[in-house]
């Protein structure tokens, strides 16, 4: 009786050893790769013009790393290239540009960066729904729901919009 019970929770010790291995494993691994395309990319850009996707890539990587200055830059020369490529899918773009002001708390020039993604793909709800964000931190109540009511009817189901927009109506005494 002693002896399972020890088995038993050797084994239950040796699976949660076993998941938190896995767990750290995949962290290094991701880390190491989004580490090796940061060096890649910086070596890169500073030796030659870059690409649309190179400067939005790099980019990106620096929104994940809350360097949103040099975010915002690099989101800029994105849109320079991608006027000289006559790149059409310019809406990631906008909306990382309108994501690295807002967490600036330029909430402004962030409205203005989602306004034109969506200008460029109107049913881009991961821009209506930072619009939307963007609009209640500006204390914008109306045009926060507006914006997530027309997420929602793009896409019914998108927790985002409907968590946000039920709480806004709560907030002003709106029913649905």
């Amino acid at each position: 009786m002693d002896n399972s019970l020890a088995v038993v929770y050797l084994s239950i010790l040796l699976v949660l050893l076993s998941v938190a291995g896995f767990t750290i494993f995949r962290q290094v691994f991701k880390t190491r790769r989004i580490e090796n395309a940061l060096s890649r990319l910086q070596k890169k850009l500073n030796k030659e013009k870059g690409t649309t996707q190179e400067y939005y890539e790099l980019a990106s990587i620096y929104l994940d790393k809350k360097v949103y200055a040099q975010a915002i830059s690099l989101f800029q020369k994105a849109l320079k290239a991608a006027e000289q490529e006559a790149e059409e899918n310019i809406a990631p773009i906008y909306n990382g540009l309108g994501y690295a002001y807002f967490a600036q708390e330029q909430y402004d020039l962030a409205i203005r960066n989602y306004k034109e993604a969506l200008k460029h793909r109107p049913q881009y709800i991961t821009a209506l729904n930072n619009l939307g964000h963007a609009y209640e931190r500006k204390n914008l109540t109306a045009q926060a729901l507006q914006t997530y009511e027309q997420t929602l009817e793009f896409e019914p189901n998108n927790s985002t919009a409907k968590r946000r927009a039920e709480k806004l109506r709560r907030r002003i005494g709106v029913s649905a």
